[in-house]
Order: structure tokens, then C-alpha cells, then sequence
């Protein structure tokens, strides 16, 4: 299977490109490449029979070498009367046949269909610099008006965006059009700080224009051609060519642990994501076995938003452990099958060599790891598309600890966990499951013993996220009175379903709670009703609508409402350091609201994700300044945080250190949990006093 890389690094053509002219000064040619490099690629798309207009000929040495080679029927022109005389003196004893002509390339005078080929090296990139790009457009109208039916304008370009976008937009319309991207052109004077790829724009004039656009990518000069859609296909495709070329160059330029490239291998013939590498390098300083240069490290399917592959942080603990100079970590995509590891191993081994380190031998054994051998397992079992937040999948994957979980995963950030539950057999599978234990025994690599979604069902009494144990675990700062107390329940407000784990939890497993939620968007109450095992009752209901406009309205009415406040809704605004809450979440406004709401032993629990040290010192001291009491609850290897905000202080003096009552009512909420089991569906699995162990004042 053929992989075409598209790398996430964005190409800044304006800013490359300016330094790139201002380095190359007057030896513009040597970026072209020369006969021996071309050769290939020009022995392909031009005859020796053939009769050639040689475009912009300059003084390059190209033709020359065609000449000698058998290319007989050279018609060179070029606007310079200093550089064809030249030319001209140059040739005339060894190669009389060789002519050069003074002539304007936007106005020939040839006649019309005379020549089968038109070739051009680095002249168009030349004249789209004049006139906005008009000369170059005459120009190319009229290469097509001298070239004949099946004529081909071979055109050798560094690819500069505006240069490529005229000539590809001219040509689209009634010929074919190929692009190949050949590799860099790099001389011992060439300067080091630049990695251009070369490209030979490739055009073929029809008789009659097809019905469609013929739009085609080739890797190197043999590869075989990828059909592109659209004209903005294609010139991406070109850039993300140029990107890659110049992160290969970064990367065979030294190791630097600061900088992790990422890149996309797609399908070549689908165009769709395969594989997605991340380059990780190991500190200047870390010690490793000298042999130890290079591995590849294959991700399990679906485990790669998991914080060991899915952070940077995570990234450099995994490249630490395994102890290599450079590791490559390569996830695999959701929607594609992959047989097995040496299936994985051969399909990737050609492109991942390009990432070696430099000075990596060229024969030396790259090995690839994994967990155990396996490729992971991975079954996508609903998706869909939300209005406010785009396409989605629901789908079951094996985690590190040999369970099922289901994941909600938006795909605008398909790195992102959105919500998970861990999964159990239902009662029919494990009945069938017990049956056929002694006639099988399941690889780990293969699906699990019970397939199919129907045969799965959400284990309720699991929480799969730390913070959200610790909002439950929370629910013991209340006081034993105020979870346990069947005469006057628990109220809770919940701003962000999800899936519904958290809320569900609270239902099934404290006496008489009476649950609120507000959800932005229906699509996800119906992924939590569908997938997860939400179930609404009059114990449980859902609002559709704005949390903070829910917020308002219930305020403006008066009077306290509720005992828990809980936030645990994420930001789609990628642009601050705070994914979770929305910073209009946290405003003094909105806060005082809550305050309001609050009964007198009220709490306020915030699921805080912020990266930004100043923004969360902000966001603190706003919470501070509302409530009297914060505490601050950090999740292990996460950058979560809870927030625990008293409405009240107790004895009205602000604490110092965590209350030394909330161990016996841990201990309480934890007897209230499991007494509920006989009337819950399942079994509550969560350690309230680990939960409140490491819990801080603020």
C-alpha cells in the first residue's frame, strides 16, 4: 500500500520564500537540478524525435546535454540578446544544429501546434513575479497556442504557491495535468538552511476537454499518479510536499528534544489519514546504550488519546523509558484495518527510515515496539454529526488493563476523549460466554469474546475519569446529613452531560438525589441515552438549553435551589490556555450566581483545566473572592484539577488546613454508596477517602 505524508507543520511561503531569494543570489539554476538529476523525468514525457520549444533557455547547460544525448530538434528562445549570442558562440563548432533565438516567450510568432513538447526550466517562476502574474499568464497561453494535439508543456518549478496556482489554474481547464515532486536539490555551495523539493509540472494538451479535471500527484519520477479532486487539492497536496521537505531537513539536521514534528500518512490512492507519526527525541542529556539510535513505537488502536501518547508530556516520558535518540510514535486511524504488526512493520518501514537521526548507519536494525505485541483493538459501533460541534464516533476500544471501554470522540478534536465508560457483558453474552470457554481461548490480539455492541453494556458503578470520582467523593463536605438524609436529598445542578456517567452515578448510588443537568446539545443526550446507558426518571431530568442562561433565569427567581453546583464542560476555544470551563464560566458575574443558588451548606464543584499559570491564577482568585472556603484537588499525570468552593466557612474563619471530620463522613458517603447496591443496577467501584487524600486549601 503506497503512503503519501502530510505533515501538520504549516508551510509559511511568504517568509521562506523571501529569505530563499535573498540567499540564492545569482546561481538561481543550481536549485533546479541539473541533466543528471533530470534526466528520468524528462526521457518520459519528451522524445528525442520530438520538436521542442526550449522556454527562457538562459544559460544553462540543460539543452546542451539533451543535444548530446539525441535530442535533435531544439528550438531555444530566450528575451536576453547577451545570453543568446552567447549560447549561440558557445555552440557553434560542437553542436551546429543548436540554435538560439531572441524571442519574447508571451509572443513567438511560431505557428500554431508546431512543436510536441515545450520545456521549462525555472523560467515561469521568473516571469509570476512580474506584472501580478500577467506576464506568466501570457506566456502560458502561449506555450499552449504553439504546442500540438497531445503536446506537452514540461515545466521544472520550485513550486512557490502563486507560481503554481497560475499554471495549474490555466492548464485545468482542457488538459491534463501531473505533478511530480522530486527530492531536493542540494549542492555543496547550496546554502543548508534550505530543503527545496523540485517539481516538473507536467501538461498535456487535448483535442477536447474532457468532462472532468485531470488532476494528478506523483511521488518522485516513477511513482504511480494520485488523482486529486479539485485545483485546491492538488496545490495543497503540493505544499504539504514542501512542509514535509523541509521538517526531513530539520530532522536530519540534529536531534532537539524541544521540538516534536508531527506528520500524516495517508492512503495514497483514498487520500484518507492512515497512520499519524510524531518524531520524539530524548533529552542532550539522558544516557542511553550507544546502539540505541533509533525505534518506532506503535500505539495500540484506540489508546492514542491516552496521556502517555496523546500529551507531549506523556510523549517524552515514553521516549525517556524506552531510551532511544529518536522515537518514532505512530498512531493508527480510526475507519482503517491494519492485518497485523509485520503487516504494519513492512508498510511503514520505507517512510519512517527517512526520520532516522544523522549518522545513523545505513544498515542498522530499527526496531519497532509495542504493548505486548498487539496492534490494539478498535471498533467504531455508532456515528454522527451535532450541529454545534460536528462529527462524532462512538466506539469500543481495549484499554491497558484488558477491559472494553466506550469513548465519545468529536472528530475536530479527535485526539480528545470527550466522554468513556468502562463496559461489561451483558447477561445473555456472559451466559454464552461461560458456555464456550473450553472450546476457545481468545487472542488478545483478536476482538473480544462477546462481539458486538448489543452483546456490551455500561458498567454504571465505574467512573473512568479521576475528576469526576472526585466531584462524587466531593459530596462528603456536605456532612453526613447532607447525602444521607432521605427526609431532605441531595440537590444538584450539572452543567455538561456528556456522557452521562457522572450524573448517573449520583443517581443509582445516593438515596434520593434529585439531579438536574443542562446540555447545551441535544445530539449528546442522545448519544448518552443511546450508548451509555443514561436513563432520565423523575430523580435525573435533562434541560436543553445555555447553562449559564439556565443559571440566570433560576437566580433572578430567588431563593437556593440547589446543594451542588457542578461545571464540567469543556472550551472550544482552542486559542486560550483553559479547555475546560469556557472562560465565561468563570466570571465574578456568574460566579455570585452560583453563590446565590447555593443553599447554606452549598457547594460549588469546578472541573478546572488550565495551562496558562497567570489565566488560572485569575480564574482562582476570582473563585476566592466569591467563596469563602476552596479546596483544590490535582489529578496524577493530568492537568486537571477539582475545585471544591464552600458557600459557608463554618465557623466563619477561613481554614488552613482540610477539616478533620471529613474522614469519618468520608467514610460515611462510602457506606451510603454500597448500601445502596442492593437497589442499584450495579456496583459502586470508587475509594472516596483516596479521592479526598490529597485534597488542598487554597
Amino acid at each position: 500500500m503506497s503512503l503519501l505524508p502530510r505533515t501538520a507543520e504549516e508551510f509559511s511561503s511568504a517568509d521562506y520564500w523571501d529569505r530563499f531569494f535573498r540567499k540564492r543570489g545569482e546561481k538561481a539554476f543550481e536549485w533546479y537540478g541539473d541533466y543528471n538529476s533530470l534526466c528520468g523525468i524528462l526521457h518520459k514525457y519528451i522524445k528525442p524525435r520530438d520538436k521542442v520549444l526550449v522556454v527562457g533557455c538562459g544559460n544553462s547547460e540543460l539543452s546542451e546535454q539533451l543535444y548530446d544525448v539525441g535530442y535533435r530538434q531544439l528550438t531555444n528562445i530566450d528575451i536576453s540578446e547577451t545570453v543568446v549570442s552567447h549560447m549561440n558562440q558557445r555552440n557553434t563548432e560542437r553542436r551546429p544544429d543548436l540554435t538560439f533565438q531572441q524571442v519574447d516567450a508571451t509572443e513567438t510568432g511560431f505557428e500554431n501546434g508546431s512543436f510536441q513538447a515545450a520545456l521549462d526550466k525555472g523560467t515561469l517562476d521568473a516571469m509570476a513575479s512580474e506584472e501580478e502574474g500577467a506576464l506568466a499568464g501570457r506566456m502560458v497561453a502561449e506555450v499552449g497556442r504553439v504546442l500540438a494535439v497531445g503536446g506537452r508543456y514540461v515545466c521544472i518549478t520550485l513550486a512557490q504557491e502563486h507560481v503554481i496556482k497560475l499554471a495549474v489554474e490555466h492548464f485545468a481547464q482542457g488538459w491534463a495535468v501531473r505533478i511530480h515532486c522530486l527530492s531536493g536539490q542540494q549542492t555543496e555551495d547550496s546554502d543548508s538552511s534550505f530543503a527545496l523539493p523540485v517539481f516538473v509540472l507536467v501538461c498535456t494538451k487535448f483535442r477536447q476537454a474532457p468532462p472532468f479535471a485531470v488532476l494528478e500527484l506523483c511521488e518522485g519520477e516513477d511513482g504511480a499518479p494520485s488523482r486529486l479532486a479539485s485545483v485546491p487539492d492538488l496545490l495543497s497536496a503540493v505544499k504539504e510536499r514542501q512542509a514535509y521537505n523541509l521538517m526531513l531537513h530539520k530532522l536530519r539536521g540534529g536531534t532537539d528534544a524541544s521540538l516534536t514534528p508531527s506528520l500524516t500518512l495517508c492512503h495514497a490512492a483514498t487520500g484518507r489519514p492512515r497512520y499519524t507519526l510524531t518524531v520524539q527525541d530524548s533529552l542532550p542529556s539522558a544516557k542511553l546504550p550507544r546502539s540505541n539510535q533509533f525505534a518506532i513505537f506503535i500505539v495500540p488502536q484506540g489508546r492514542e488519546s491516552d496521556w502517555l501518547y496523546g500529551s507531549a508530556e506523556g510523549r517524552a516520558q515514553l521516549a525517556s523509558s524506552a531510551k532511544f535518540k529518536r522515537l518514532v510514535i505512530v498512531a493508527m486511524h480510526r475507519d482503517q484495518e491494519y492485518e497485523d504488526m509485520q503487516a504494519v512493520q513492512s508498510e511503514l518501514s520505507p517512510m519512517v527510515m527517512e526520520l532516522a537521526p544523522p549518522g545513523m548507519q545505513a544498515n542498522q536494525q530499527v526496531p519497532f515496539l509495542s504493548v505486548g505485541g498487539d496492534l490494539g483493538w478498535r471498533e467504531v459501533v455508532g456515528r454522527g454529526v451535532s450541529a454545534l460541534t460536528g462529527e462524532y464516533s462512538v466506539e469500543d476500544v481495549r484499554g491497558e488493563d484488558g477491559h472494553l471501554y466506550r469513548r465519545l470522540v468529536f472528530m475536530n478534536n479527535s485526539q480528545l476523549v470527550q466522554s468513556e465508560s468502562r463496559l461489561q457483558a451483558t447477561a445473555t453474552a456472559s451466559a454464552n460466554k461461560k458456555k464456550n470457554r473450553k472450546k476457545s481461548k481468545a487472542s488478545v490480539s483478536v476482538a473480544p469474546a462477546f462481539k458486538g455492541a448489543k452483546t456490551r453494556s455500561v458498567d454504571r458503578g465505574f467512573l473512568c475519569c479521576t475528576h469526576h470520582e472526585v466531584m462524587v467523593a466531593g459530596l462528603a463536605m456536605l456532612g453526613t446529613e447532607g447525602f444521607s438524609n432521605k427526609d431532605h436529598p441531595v440537590s444538584m445542578l450539572l452543567v455538561g452531560l456528556g456522557g452521562g456517567g457522572l450524573p448517573q452515578f449520583v443517581h443509582d448510588f445516593v438515596p434520593c438525589a434529585q439531579i438536574e443537568v443542562v446540555e447545551l446539545d441535544s445530539v449528546v443526550l442522545e448519544v448518552a441515552q443511546t450508548w451509555f446507558g443514561f436513563q432520565t426518571d423523575e430523580r435525573l431530568k435533562v434541560i436543553l438549553g445555555d447553562g449559564l442562561e439556565h443559571i440566570t433565569m433560576l437566580e433572578s427567581k430567588g431563593g437556593h435551589l440547589f446543594d451542588v453546583v457542578m461545571f464540567d464542560v469543556d472550551s472550544k476555544d482552542t486559542t486560550l490556555g483553559m479547555s475546560c470551563p469556557p472562560s465565561t464560566f468563570v466570571e465574578t458575574l456568574i460566579l455570585k450566581k452560583i453563590y446565590n443558588l447555593l443553599t447554606p451548606r452549598g457547594l460549588f464543584m469546578l472541573n478546572l483545566v488550565c495551562r496558562d499559570s497567570s489565566l488560572r491564577k485569575s480564574v482562582l482568585e476570582r473563585v476566592q473572592a466569591v467563596f469563602p472556603c476552596v479546596f483544590s484537588r490535582g489529578i496524577e499525570g493530568e492537568v486537571n484539577e477539582v475545585l471544591l468552593c464552600c458557600r459557608s466557612a463554618g465557623d466563619g474563619q477561613k481554614p488552613h488546613t482540610v477539616p478533620h471530620t471529613l474522614q469519618q463522613t468520608a467514610n460515611d458517603l462510602q457506606r451510603t454508596l454500597c448500601n445502596k447496591t442492593q437497589t442499584a443496577p450495579c456496583v459502586p467501584q470508587i475509594d472516596i477517602t483516596a479521592m479526598l487524600n490529597d485534597l488542598k486549601v487554597i
